[in-house]
């Protein structure tokens, strides 16, 4: 089964928790222990599990890799947003988790969230469910 999960972003730099859509779809699938696969297919965006609590944590880890990775550096890509691809490679754009008992194996204050570095824009996580 493949899902593809629609993500709308605002922001140039944003993290967005779909930790409840992932387990939905895990929910829908019908598996009750396998994995779950995500794919973010773009170069400007990714996907990564992180605290769901204090949502300071988003502006936290926004706020720092724009520190780390500026926007405006002199890169030699013309399409201005070279800091994006280099967010989206340090992050990753994949991430499998466990499915027990239905559910994505999560830890008590873990999130999924999709990563956005080039917004706003329409964007796409493909999810496979699979038995394993």
């Amino acid at each position: 089964m493949l899902e593809i999960l629609a993500v709308r972003t605002r922001h140039r730099n944003e993290l967005i928790d779909i930790t409840r859509e992932i387990n939905r779809i895990v929910e829908n699938s019908g598996i009750d222990e396998g994995m779950c696969c995500l794919f973010v297919p773009h170069t400007t965006a990714a996907i990564t599990i992180n605290e769901n609590a204090d949502p300071t944590v988003k502006s936290d880890m926004v706020s720092k890799l724009n520190k780390m990775i500026p926007e405006k550096e002199g890169y030699s890509h013309l399409e201005g947003n070279s800091d994006s691809h280099v967010k989206s490679t340090l992050v990753g754009p994949s991430l499998n988790l466990i499915v027990t008992g239905g559910r994505p194996l999560l830890g008590t204050w873990q999130g999924v969230y999709f990563y956005e570095f080039d917004g706003p824009r329409n964007r796409k996580v493909h999810i496979k469910v699979f038995k394993g």
